[in-house]
């Protein structure tokens, strides 16, 4: 069985998930109207990506015997400046999350709790991974600046991924 502390923080993160999942559906929705269609895809698959994790996480506390409890998810940003702005956006989310996955694992560690160490460590790694994409593309679009034909490359790119 899972303690109470641990478990109360692995459902504050399967809210952070959730919210995240929330966040990259509304910048997909500000990207559709910019019709830019590759950046679009991108958020979307960001989305269904923090959906998974929310679900990592919520299937980890039930084959612990803890009790998922679902809170009010935020509601996201729905305008930004710019495209570069969205993605610092995203970004800086990234970060934040690394820094709760960071948390958790302190707690996990201080309790002494093996098996949630373990399961945390999956997604220390894939913050990592996550954090890289991120600012791989806030480094692209600063560099094209207000191009719009560097907009359309990276674009096209996204479309691809």
């Amino acid at each position: 069985m899972i303690e109470k502390r641990m478990q109360d923080e692995i459902n504050k993160q399967i809210n952070e998930e959730l919210f995240a999942a929330y966040l990259y559906q509304s910048m997909a929705a500000y990207f559709e109207d910019m019709n830019l269609k590759g950046f679009v895809n991108w958020m979307d698959k960001q989305a269904k990506e923090e959906l998974e994790h929310a679900r990592k996480f919520y299937d980890y506390l039930v084959e612990r015997g803890g009790r998922v409890e679902l809170e009010a998810i935020e509601k996201p940003q729905k305008e930004w400046d710019s495209p570069l702005a969205a993605f610092e956006g995203a970004y800086a989310h990234e970060q934040h999350v690394t820094q709760r996955i960071n948390h958790m694992m302190d707690v996990a560690e201080e309790l002494k709790d093996r098996a949630t160490i373990s399961m945390l460590q999956w997604f220390i790694d894939e913050q990592v991974e996550e954090e890289a994409n991120a600012d791989e593309y806030v480094q692209m679009l600063k560099m094209i600046g207000h191009e719009n034909r560097g907009l359309f490359m990276v674009d096209r790119e996204l479309a691809k991924r």
